[in-house]
């Protein structure tokens, strides 16, 4: 099999000389700026005159947006598996997915055992190598029940906790050229990496044949492995004057057969010339990857992914897979990324495939295929949403997170364009040095296009209302794959529903929203002995409602266990750096109720908003109750009271949603609720759920408004959207999507 049919990369191999580490870091910066897709390390932590890789991939991971970043190979002798599993998700994690495992068994023994290590012969290097991969494999399984026991004579763990799960499906590349190796990297390794300076090209047919056999024997598809290959120094030039030293023309003849006869596909450039980098990154791989198309298109071969024998017994019945279109990037439920993608914030989902469009054409493309399948079709932006719309069990999901682009696009007029598949966190910290913000919920991992769709009750909200009341303009994709733009002048019916609805009209790809001049702000979190849960929430109640409008709090409570009282939690923020007028406002608060803990600090807005970015994995189905109430009465605050007594919720939660928020007409946005002062939110379990009804059955005469991401529950929907509102989406969903492919919640009849 002489082209596995792999989509080309091409990265750096850069020597990490620690007498100028500054030229390192700006070689991977260059590399970064290049194009190109990798930057790699060796790695010799006894090599005095080298810096050591790990803490240098680190430190360039943060100092690179895009790059993958690798050791090209970890020494693993001096590097326990165990930790090293640690230490590769901590990295994947913290830069969003950017790191690859370069290993290999170690090669040169007496500076190995010089640092300490017991040496051990070449048999026992390739046994322990094989051993550290299912050590590393294993504790990157989170998701796997109870503790992991793996490996053997030379790593083993007995009983070690798995976890943290990396960000992405990490590839483990080998560095190997004898048999031993080559058959484990068949057996176990995502990838194989060696170098031309010790691998003579004649030789590489047997070893890819080695490679295949052995993962034929593992059950294994032999294009499950890439071919990585370090090609030394090179250089564009006007002249030839050896491999690689020659003009553009001649670097794709020497690379054409690399791929088409030998089956390589990542191209790692050493040599640390800047100069070099540059002409791989523009010149050559633009040009080697036309003509590998050209002659994968001649033979009727392509690229795509591989599935293994495994993967494909997990498909479901019914969905076709092979009809995916070309270039859209679906997880199976086989896949090893399924299950940072199969479920939500706290819903759990099994789905049949989730699809992940990077353009507003590729969201056009999975929805056209969604509806072919004739199964439920969810869409997904952060999914921190616990109404569960996110997911589901057997049908398709399109996440539109990697739209994710922040962009402004005036800033004297604040308007700023948004993709629906960014996180509130990483939106505040882009908008930061424009001296902006947008008013946008309690937590920085929820995605922009649930949230700024359905409402949005943020931490501003008092001073800014709601984050849809700034959403001027909206591209969607609607149910028959159409890409349209809506605005004042552009179907305004369609911007309209949009603005509170827009989970029932299409998939919203971005949002241009007229952000706030906001700089700084005070934020003071109280935590509170609620012993007289009562007192507190009124007391609370009452303090924000005659509050200035830059004050916006949002008051959580949690049921006492044991021993332990029911605990208040108020998070306020005064929109603005006055810390007088804020101190003045906010400081009555300290009465309501003995104070456990405070907190009070001047800082950025996106500083209370942080996206830690954090994985989800649908730890237990929520049933919720919301309402919306004109004002928290006695009565209102006794209700509450009696659910936290009564342990009938594991949270309760009162939002301040007046101020801004009602200054917007009902019939202004399909959210139509503007009287209003504050939002309730009881959280509990399915076993509890009744009891929590029954008691919520209480507020009935106080509840004039349901906020839908907190409640769906089907008799709530003429409190969620009034008879005048209801009717007009109707008449929206009915001419955009009639067959109810996102709105088929919303009966038409």
């Amino acid at each position: 099999m002489p082209d596995y049919g792999h989509e080309l990369a091409f990265g750096s191999f850069l020597t990490p000389v620690a007498s100028d580490p500054a030229r390192v870091v700006a070689l991977a910066r260059a590399s970064e700026d290049a194009g190109l897709d990798l930057v790699t390390f060796q790695d010799h932590p006894y090599q005095p005159g080298f810096l050591d890789t790990w803490t240098l991939l680190t430190w360039v991971a943060a100092a690179t947006q895009r790059v993958q970043v690798a050791g090209n190979v970890l020494n693993l002798p001096l590097r326990p598996p165990a930790v090293l599993a640690k230490a590769v998700a901590t990295l994947d994690l913290l830069s969003g997915g950017r790191a690859a495992l370069g290993i290999g068994a170690g090669a040169f023994w007496d500076a190995i055992a010089a640092m300490g290590v017991p040496r051990l012969t070449p048999g026992d290097a390739v046994t322990a190598l094989g051993e550290a991969i299912d050590v590393i494999r294993g504790l990157w399984d989170a998701d796997e029940r109870g503790v992991l026991r793996a490996g053997g004579t030379f790593h083993a763990v007995a009983g070690a906790k798995r976890g943290p799960a990396p960000a992405h499906d990490v590839p483990i590349w080998v560095g190997a050229y004898k048999p031993r190796m080559l058959a484990l990297v068949g057996r176990q390794a995502d990838g194989w990496l060696p170098s031309l300076g010790y691998l003579d090209l004649a030789d590489a047919p047997a070893a890819n044949a080695r490679i295949d056999d052995a993962a034929h024997d593992a059950g294994r598809d032999p294009r499950e492995i890439r071919r990585l290959l370090n090609l030394g120094s090179g250089r564009v030039q006007p002249t030839s004057a050896g491999f690689l030293q020659g003009p553009v023309e001649q670097w794709v003849d020497e690379l054409l057969p690399l791929v088409l006869e030998h089956g390589f596909a990542t191209f790692i450039l050493g040599g640390d010339d800047e100069h070099a980098l540059a002409a791989l990154g523009q010149e050559v791989a633009p040009a080697l990857r036309e003509a590998i198309a050209a002659e994968r298109g001649a033979a009727g071969t392509g690229t795509g992914p591989v599935r293994t024998a495994a993967a494909l017994a997990a498909r479901v019945p019914g969905v076709d897979y092979d009809a995916v279109p070309a270039g859209l990037r679906a997880v199976e439920p086989g896949d090893r990324a399924y299950a940072t993608v199969r479920s939500t914030y706290v819903w759990p989902g099994a789905p049949a495939l989730v699809l992940q469009p990077e353009t507003s054409e590729q969201v056009a493309q999975a929805v056209r295929y969604a509806r072919a399948q004739g199964v439920p079709v969810a869409v997904r932006s952060g999914g921190h949403g616990i109404a569960g719309r996110a997911t589901n069990d057997g049908g398709v999901v399109v996440d539109v997170g990697r739209l994710d682009a922040v962009q402004v696009l005036d800033r004297a007029a604040r308007l700023v364009r948004v993709g629906a598949g960014a996180h509130w966190g990483d939106v505040a910290a882009a908008l930061a040095p424009h001296g902006l913000a947008i008013s946008s919920g309690d937590m920085g991992d929820v995605g922009v296009g649930g949230l700024a769709t359905a409402g949005g009750q943020g931490l501003l909200g008092r001073w800014a209302g709601l984050t849809l009341d700034r959403v001027r303009a909206a591209e969607v994709v609607l149910a028959d794959g159409s890409v349209v733009r809506t605005d004042a002048d552009h179907d305004p019916d369609l911007l309209w529903a949009v603005r509170g609805a827009g989970s029932h009209v299409g998939v919203v790809t971005s949002l241009d929203i007229e952000a706030s001049e906001v700089g700084d702000v005070v934020l003071v979190v109280l935590t509170y002995d609620a012993s007289d849960p009562a007192r507190l929430i009124h007391g609370w109640a009452e303090l924000v409602d005659a509050a200035p409008r830059e004050l916006t709090s949002f008051l959580s409570l949690w049921p006492g266990r044991g021993a332990t009282p029911p605990a208040g939690y108020a998070m306020t923020v005064w929109a603005g750096d006055d810390s007088d007028a804020a101190v003045a406002a906010i400081e009555p608060m300290l009465g309501l109720a003995p104070v456990l803990q405070q907190q009070a600090q001047q800082l950025p807005y996106a500083a209370v908003l942080p996206a830690p970015h954090a994985r989800h994995s649908g730890a237990a189905e929520v049933g919720a109750r919301g309402g919306l109430v004109d004002r928290v009465t006695p009565d209102v605050a006794g209700v509450l009271a009696d659910v936290l007594r009564g342990s009938l919720a594991d949270m309760v939660q009162l939002r301040a949603v007046g101020g801004a928020v009602n200054d917007v007409p009902a019939q202004a946005t399909a959210y139509a609720h503007r009287t209003q002062t504050f939002s309730l939110l009881a959280t509990t379990t399915a076993d509890r759920r009744p009891a929590l009804d029954a008691q919520w059955s209480r507020l009935a005469a106080d509840i004039t408004g349901v906020y839908r991401s907190f409640d769906t529950h089907p008799d709530r929907l003429p409190l969620v959207y009034p008879p005048a509102t209801l009717e007009r989406l109707r008449a929206v969903v009915a001419r955009v999507d009639p067959d109810g492919v996102f709105g088929s919640d919303l009966p038409l009849g």
